[in-house]
């Protein structure tokens, strides 16, 4: 586990007021290695509380130590069944609210279905749906990390800090890639380009994009602005009346714009899961000349088949953070490498906690940072 901590923050942890209590709203036991790392940066006991299934796949939470006039912080970090993960979270939350807990703090470091944030054609915002019932449940204040889309704060009518990764990240390519000059910071689709702009100029390197893939599940094609379907109808359009048709996209053919010969590629993003587009981007570059390819991303869901495509594929290192667990993964692929995030967690409970700005953690990060 790769992290190592500014003296700044050093010498501020393990320093939190009375009222504070920590509860991890998992069940799975290896979901709740990051709570007990951010307990142990705080200098403070985990919560007691029983988070547990009945036989009939219900529920069940039951906190054991008085929370009346607390801050509580709630940790839920998602597993590979997220619907049970939303509901541990809401059942704590309601159960901390009815027990008349000061103020209810969630620590959500990757945020579930963030991805289903916009209208599809005859779909729905779920996301703002999960927020809406956040909330309705008793959360006062949110904690997370690397927003699929910044937009998603405008689902809640409560704070959110959207913490950024990305210090880690950039920490560990200048320390663990030895000829990080020689590289070039690629965007695999033109919809990450900003993200990956972020990283080189923050790193004077060079960035290049990759333009021409297979349109994925967020393409405009699915826009929810095409429903209904546009049929031409007597009855329903004027026969004098003529709208014109927007013209249908067409894949060209895939280019890279940038120099990545002779030189290490790495790939940017937040989230990788279905890792096929990740792989089509390496073979893309191996192509055109890179000698060496890592990919780094802030949430690592690598479902299904990901760690052995990722083992086969011309890829060398994927290095993701542990805002979700993903132990079993790097037993089937050594290729993973984890960076550990629970400080930048626990500076922002302690500062939360203690009524202090949360601005520190936001340094030098402008409103077009991704």
């Amino acid at each position: 586990m790769f992290c190592v901590a500014p003296p700044e923050l050093e010498t501020k942890m393990n320093v939190t007021k009375g009222g504070l209590v920590l509860f991890s709203a998992n069940s799975n036991s290896s979901c709740m290695e990051l709570s007990k790392k951010i307990a142990e940066r705080l200098g403070v006991e985990m919560g007691k509380v029983q988070v547990y299934q009945e036989p009939n796949r219900e529920t069940r939470v039951q906190i054991q130590e008085s929370v009346r006039g607390k801050d509580v912080f709630i940790i839920q970090t998602v597993s590979k069944d997220v619907n049970t993960t939303i509901m541990e979270l809401l059942i704590m939350v309601y159960a901390c609210k009815t027990s008349c807990a000061k103020s209810i703090i969630g620590v959500i470091p990757y945020f579930p279905y963030s991805k289903q944030c916009k209208m599809r054609k005859r779909g729905s915002i779920v996301s703002k749906l999960l927020a809406s019932m956040m909330c309705k449940a008793g959360l006062t204040h949110l904690i997370t990390m690397d927003l699929h889309q910044k937009e998603i704060q405008g689902f809640f009518n409560i704070p959110v800090d959207n913490l950024r990764a990305s210090p880690f990240l950039l920490q560990y390519i200048q320390e663990e890639i030895p000829d990080y000059r020689n590289a070039v910071i690629v965007a695999k689709s033109p919809a990450s380009a900003k993200r990956a702009q972020s990283f080189a100029e923050r790193l004077r390197l060079g960035i290049a994009v990759i333009h021409g893939e297979a349109q994925d599940a967020e393409s405009d094609l699915v826009d929810g602005r095409h429903s209904p379907p546009m049929v031409r109808s007597v009855a329903a359009i004027h026969p004098s009346l003529e709208i014109p048709m927007l013209i249908p996209k067409e894949k060209p053919p895939i280019t890279v714009v940038g120099d990545v010969g002779g030189r290490i590629a790495i790939i940017v993003d937040d989230i990788i899961d279905d890792v096929d587009s990740f792989l089509a981007a390496a073979e893309t570059l191996k192509e055109r000349g890179a000698y060496k390819i890592f990919v780094m991303a802030t949430h690592g869901l690598l479902s299904s088949d990901a760690p052995r495509l990722i083992e086969e594929s011309a890829i060398d290192e994927v290095v993701v953070t542990n805002t979700i667990p993903h132990e079993i993964q790097k037993l089937q692929c050594p290729k993973i490498k984890t960076v550990d995030i629970s400080m930048i967690l626990s500076e922002a409970i302690r500062r939360i906690h203690n009524g202090e700005s949360m601005s520190y953690l936001f340094r030098n990060i402008g409103l077009d940072d991704r």
